[in-house]
Formats: C-alpha cells, sequence, structure tokens
C-alpha cells in the first residue's frame, strides 16, 4: 500500500544556509565625495571641541532632535513641552507624543553617555529601547537636569563581553526559576500592537551582522548601508528615532566624531525619500547629503551659541564675584528655551531674582519666544 524508497533525494538534506543581509558593491569613485564629508564632520568636532560650547551644543542638539524625530513620523510636539518635561515642570499631564519624544531624548543622551561601541550591541539596543536599564545603572533614567546624561559610565565598559555574559546568566537564571514553577510563563503578546509575522530577534542578528561586516568600510559608508538596512529590516516600527541614533553613533565608533550630529535635521534638510528602487551608490550619496546637512544646521547653531555668549559675557564681565548670572547665561546655551520658572529651579534663586537678571542683560537678553505676559519664554534662535 506504501511505496518504499530505497534512497532519499538529495533535497532531503539540503544544507541549511544562514540568513543574510546582501551589502551592496560600491565603486572607488564614491571615495572623493566621502572624504569630504568626512572632513566636514571632523571640522565641526574640532570647532565643538574649541569653543568650549559642546555640552551645550549638545544638550540643545538632543531636545530639537527628539522633536524633529516626531515630526518625521507625523506627530508634533513643542518643544516648549519637552525642555519643561526634561525639568520636571509639567504644567499638565504628558501626552503621548511627548513621552514619545522624551523616550527619544533619553536614548540621545543614553547613547552619548556610554563609551562608543556600546550602542552597536544587544545590550545597548535593549536599553536604548528602554526594556533594560544598562548593567551597573543604579537609578533609573528619567528627567535630565545635566547637559550630557542623567549617569557617567560604569566599571564594565572596559570589557565589552561582560555585558553579554550578565544578559547571559540573567537568562538562564530566569529559565532555571520558570522549569521550578517558580514563576509564570509571560503573556503572549498583543496582536493588535505587534506583528506576529517580524522576528525582532533575528532582525536584531541579521543588523548587528551587518554592522560588524561593514566595520573596515569607511565611516559614512558604513553608516548609510547600516542606516539601510535598519530600514530594509524594518527594526522597531514603534520607535523610528533610533535608526538615525544608530547612524550617528557608528560615525562616532568610527573616531569621525565625538559627538551625535543632528541627523534628523539634515535628514530633513536634504529633502531625501526613500522610493524603493535605489541602488547602493544613490544611498550612500543620500546618507552624505543628509550628514553634510546636519554639519551645516550643527555649525550654524554653533556659529549663533558664540555670538550669543560674546554679547551676553560683556553684561556679566562686571557683575559681583557671587553672582548668579553666569548661570544664567550658561543656561540659555544649553536650552533652546529658557522660561522665568525653570530658571529659578534649575539656577536656585526666586523668580525676582531671575527677573532682575534678565533686566541686567539688557539688550544682550535673548529672543522673546512667547509674546505673552503670563508665560514668557526666551531663547537663541
Amino acid at each position: 500500500m506504501f511505496e518504499s524508497r530505497g534512497r532519499y533525494d538529495d533535497e532531503d538534506f539540503a544544507p541549511l544556509v544562514p540568513k543574510t543581509y546582501d551589502l551592496p558593491d560600491l565603486p572607488w569613485s564614491l571615495a572623493g565625495k566621502l572624504e569630504r564629508t568626512s572632513i566636514a564632520v571632523t571640522h565641526l568636532d574640532a570647532r565643538l571641541a574649541a569653543s568650549g560650547l559642546a555640552a551645550g551644543w549638545q544638550s540643545r542638539c538632543d531636545m530639537v532632535e527628539a522633536t524633529r524625530a516626531l515630526i518625521l513620523d507625523g506627530h508634533f510636539v513643542d518643544i516648549g513641552d519637552v525642555v519643561l518635561h526634561d525639568a520636571g515642570m509639567d504644567v499638565r499631564s504628558p501626552t503621548h507624543e511627548l513621552t514619545r519624544a522624551a523616550a527619544a531624548l533619553r536614548a540621545r543622551r543614553m547613547a552619548l553617555a556610554r563609551k562608543a561601541p556600546w550602542p552597536l550591541s544587544i545590550d545597548g539596543l535593549s536599553a536604548l529601547r528602554g526594556l533594560t536599564l544598562p548593567s551597573g545603572l543604579a537609578k533609573p533614567l528619567g528627567k535630565g537636569m545635566g547637559a550630557q546624561a542623567d549617569y557617567e559610565p560604569d566599571h564594565d565598559d572596559e570589557d565589552p563581553l561582560a555585558g553579554h555574559f550578565a544578559e547571559i546568566d540573567a537568562i538562564l537564571a530566569r529559565t532555571s526559576k520558570t522549569l521550578a514553577g517558580e514563576t509564570p510563563l509571560p503573556k503572549r503578546r498583543s496582536h493588535l500592537v505587534y506583528d506576529p509575522e517580524i522576528d525582532e530577534a533575528e532582525n536584531e542578528d541579521l543588523w548587528l551582522d551587518v554592522v560588524k561586516r561593514t566595520e573596515q568600510w569607511p565611516a559614512i559608508a558604513a553608516a548609510a548601508i547600516t542606516w539601510d538596512a535598519w530600514t530594509a529590516l524594518g527594526m522597531y516600527p514603534r520607535q523610528p528615532w533610533l535608526g538615525l541614533i544608530m547612524a550617528g553613533s557608528i560615525l562616532r565608533a568610527r573616531g569621525l566624531t565625538t559627538h551625535l550630529l543632528p541627523l534628523v535635521s539634515g535628514y530633513k534638510a536634504s529633502r531625501y525619500r526613500l522610493q524603493g528602487g535605489e541602488g547602493g551608490v544613490e544611498k550612500v550619496e543620500a546618507f552624505a547629503r543628509i550628514v553634510d546637512e546636519a554639519v551645516s544646521q550643527g555649525e550654524k547653531d554653533l556659529q549663533r551659541l558664540i555670538l550669543a555668549r560674546e554679547t551676553m559675557m560683556r553684561r556679566a564681565k562686571d557683575c559681583r564675584s557671587n553672582s548668579r548670572l553666569p548661570q544664567l547665561i550658561d543656561l540659555f546655551l544649553s536650552r533652546p528655551l529658557v522660561s522665568v520658572a525653570i530658571a529659578s529651579k534649575l539656577i536656585g534663586v526666586t523668580p525676582k531674582a531671575v527677573d532682575l537678571m534678565l533686566a541686567q542683560l539688557g539688550g544682550a537678553l535673548p529672543r522673546e519666544l512667547t509674546g505673552r505676559r503670563r508665560y514668557r519664554a526666551w531663547g537663541i534662535v
């Protein structure tokens, strides 16, 4: 009744080929364009280091990037709400959009506070998404009061494998408890929110493999291809801002810059949008234009900060040694928007003292942004 088979076909034992992401072949003709872009990034980094405004520039850049990242995703968040939320002074209950902007701001600060290769790892991806805290972090990441980040890198950054070993130990411990019946099995994720056809773990492995295979590429080309792979794999569609943060982290990991460039602003200014038929050369050239626009935006913002600092410091040179006016000037240089309430809380003086310092600045006072009496705010624009 059943036909017996004396031998097996070759396809029954076909070898399993691991899934990989195909990398494009790039011609040497791109070298000149990539070199010019790399030099521009290096010059901006050198100007930031020489100006003494790197921390303030990065703080302003992070807040602006967090709001523009949501604009590209179709949501609008007022920069004033982001500044107030970051200072812990919300005037109303945070909206869903504001919470997402705060998550983007926290991810940028976290990626910048740790050593450069850390974001390009499983531990880094998990922490930047907000699923886990970085190893050694004692307090939760919340509203940042500093210009750079809310925590300092810990000692285990010296060993890049320490985070992976700690994660493996945690998984083994949870598995042992589950098998022993001590903890219930986690519920399956809702298909109304998450696509069951998307394997996030597999996509993470594929993307990290692209990062590893492009280690010897020029920094701009490597960042362009890894960002394209991030988009093609559909990595974390609920957190679209992470893609350009990863691209900026690659530029930082390759030693091209020590800061996170405003790539979202560059992407918005370059007007580059994926059409689906671009080749590898077109994608790298388009990303190079994005970096050029980001550098241009960064240089303009730095020049505004330098001029504003020189103007305000002329007013502060004759102030008393115990005056808080220099701290108010530093606050203007590190925030896109400053109100009397924010200055009073962060500097530690009364609102009346802030009003007196604003009057002391006179014509050097930054531009008023609100034009209202009950709520007034100033910023360097």
